[in-house]
């Protein structure tokens, strides 16, 4: 009580308050910010703290009957976050660490899934398959372990450092996704590249993998007074309706951009394409378009490439045929110390290029308006890489929204809405002026145009 008095002193609650006076007092600053909730009108958070399995203001929305509106920024990634939220996954190597260290009250469960899960894993082939329901004799199995889990617990809490605490959450997760499956989603199984030594099976990871977050995520709408989503890439709009539930009502407002045409010039490169199989082929000409745009017109550019191995091809080239060009890289798994010196760089005064990859941290939510930056050179669709994960979530979409529909939920609409949102990076005051260049003969199709803003002339 005296944490949440001294907090309250405040009117706004940020996270720096809210630790200082959890610091004070010594409780924690998460459960504080909980218990804050109860007298808040306004609550700042991320998309899980409402749309979570678990979600914390979803579920005291349910417990208080509160009236509440919830407002959705960036809406577009909702699909993504949801997607996420609603996938669980089950390693066997976690499974092998609980047995490990269960006292031996919890052996025989454990030990009876381990046998289930091996003789699933004993009848796979391939290294990855998605079958058509969750394995029975597994999620009975898992059912059964969970069980006995949460009744030792009630005799003899486990410290939180645990391997089998930290099993039994997966473990939870993992069922509760399992007992709800259905067309929405997948169940898949990986196998490992090797056995341990000595082992008759090779161990696997299993996924109940959400492909279609609309289920979930409508229970939340109905929970709300209102909802309100709102992005500046909510296009198509019938995507949206299905992947994210929708109710069949609901309004649809698109609001006209304040720019005009003439801010932006956006030049498709139809001589060139970046598919895997062409990319050694590309990079001259991606190079010397960047390099000749750099000489008309000096200033801080963006590259997007749709990878890490192909922003270095890239970048590589460039510094061995123009060397005068300044160039600087996104790296796999910079921190933020490292994105805050990448975005240093571009300054009002500032000139050269910035390579990064296409849907990473620089392509949504960067702001560098006036000359901080002038111009963009996008070269990818952004479509998701073909493997037997996406080939599988798009057999789903074919068999829930039509065979015409699969591939453009899966691949089309998700990879131009990353080109979209990187492309915004270069106008974003009603007085920038720049420069776009779309680079893959894939952007002359109707098609793929259709998928462009209506404010932007392509040239």
């Amino acid at each position: 009580p005296q944490a949440r008095e001294a907090a309250l002193a405040h009117a706004r609650l940020d996270a720096a308050t809210v630790a200082a006076a959890a610091r004070e007092h010594q409780v924690c600053p998460y459960y504080l910010s909980q218990e804050l909730i109860r007298w808040s009108d306004v609550v700042v958070g991320d998309y899980n703290y409402y749309y979570d399995a678990t979600a914390m203001l979803y579920a005291m929305t349910q417990a208080y009957q509160w009236k509440v509106a919830v407002l959705v920024d960036e809406a577009h990634n909702l699909v993504d976050r949801a997607r996420r939220m609603y996938t669980g996954e089950l390693d066997q190597a976690s499974l092998a660490a609980a047995r490990y260290a269960a006292p031996k009250a919890l052996k025989k469960s454990l030990d009876g899934l381990q046998r289930s899960w091996n003789a699933l894993n004993k009848k796979q082939a391939e290294r990855y398959q998605a079958y058509d329901d969750v394995a029975a004799g597994v999620l009975a199995a898992v059912q059964k372990a969970v069980g006995a889990i949460m009744d030792h617990m009630a005799e003899s809490p486990l410290p939180q450092d645990d391997p089998v605490l930290a099993f039994y959450f997966e473990a939870l997760q993992f069922m509760r996704l399992a007992e709800q499956f259905g067309s929405h989603a997948l169940f898949d199984v990986t196998l490992s590249d090797a056995s341990a030594a000595g082992a008759k099976t090779r161990p696997s990871v299993l996924c109940v993998r959400n492909v279609i977050p609309a289920p979930y995520l409508a229970a939340r709408y109905a929970a709300a007074h209102a909802t309100v989503l709102f992005s500046g890439t909510l296009s198509p709009q019938q995507f949206y309706r299905d992947t994210l539930g929708l109710p069949a009502a609901t309004p649809w407002l698109d609001v006209a951009a304040p720019f005009q045409a003439e801010q932006l010039a956006v030049r498709v490169v139809g001589n060139v394409s970046t598919r895997y199989r062409d990319r050694e082929r590309s990079l001259a000409p991606i190079v010397e378009l960047i390099a000749r745009q750099y000489e008309e017109r000096p200033g801080n550019y963006l590259g997007f490439l749709s990878s890490f191995d192909y922003l270095r091809q890239v970048a590589d080239l460039m510094r061995e045929r123009h060397p005068s060009v300044p160039i600087w890289l996104q790296t796999p798994g910079m921190d933020e110390a490292g994105r805050a010196a990448f975005l240093a760089r571009f300054t009002e005064a500032g000139q050269g290029v910035g390579f990064a990859v296409l849907g990473g941290a620089f392509s949504e939510g960067v702001d560098l308006p006036g000359k901080r930056l002038i111009g963009a050179f996008i070269a990818t669709l952004g479509l998701p890489q073909v493997n037997p994960v996406n080939e599988n979530m798009k057999r789903a979409m074919d068999q829930r929204y039509g065979v015409d529909k699969g591939y453009d939920y899966t691949y089309l609409y998700p990879g131009m809405q990353k080109v979209v949102q990187a492309a915004g990076r270069v106008i974003r005051t009603e007085h920038d002026v720049g420069t776009v260049h779309l680079i893959d003969d894939r952007y002359r199709r109707a098609k793929v145009r259709g998928l462009l803003p209506g404010w932007w002339r392509v040239e």
